[in-house]
C-alpha cells in the first residue's frame, strides 16, 4: 500500500507560479514511477509530468519548459515547480505512483490560474 497527500494548489494569476507537493508513505519502495496528473473541468484526466526511480523524467508537452518534477528522497516527497502559468492549466492536480501491484492516487490539489 502507498499514502499519496498532494499539497500547494491555489489560486494564481496568468504568469505565475506555483510549486506542489506530494507526501509519499507506506510501501514506498515497490514503486518505480511517481508522476502528476491533471482533469479540468468536462476533460479527460492527462499525464503532466513523470520520475522513475531512476531520475528520469517525461513531460507532457503543453508543460515542457515551464513545468519541472523533483523529488526528495529524505523527505520522500514529490514536487511540481510550475512557471509561466496559464489558465489552460487549471485543473485538480493528481499525485500517482506505479508500484508493481497497481497505481496509487492521492485526493488532488486545486490550480486556478484566472486574472
Amino acid at each position: 500500500q502507498v499514502q499519496l497527500v498532494e499539497s500547494g494548489g491555489g489560486l494564481v494569476q496568468p504568469g505565475g507560479s506555483l510549486r506542489l507537493s506530494c507526501a509519499v508513505s507506506g510501501s514506498i519502495f515497490s514503486i518505480y514511477v511517481t508522476g502528476w496528473y491533471r482533469q479540468a473541468p468536462g476533460k479527460q484526466r492527462e499525464l503532466v509530468a513523470e520520475i522513475t526511480g531512476g531520475g528520469t523524467t517525461n513531460y507532457a508537452r503543453s508543460v515542457k519548459g515551464r513545468f519541472t518534477i523533483s523529488r526528495d528522497t529524505a523527505k520522500n516527497t514529490v514536487y511540481l515547480q510550475m512557471n509561466s502559468l496559464e489558465p489552460q492549466d487549471t485543473a485538480v492536480y493528481y499525485c500517482n505512483a506505479a508500484t508493481v501491484t497497481g497505481h496509487y492516487w492521492g485526493k488532488g490539489t486545486l490550480v486556478t490560474v484566472s486574472s
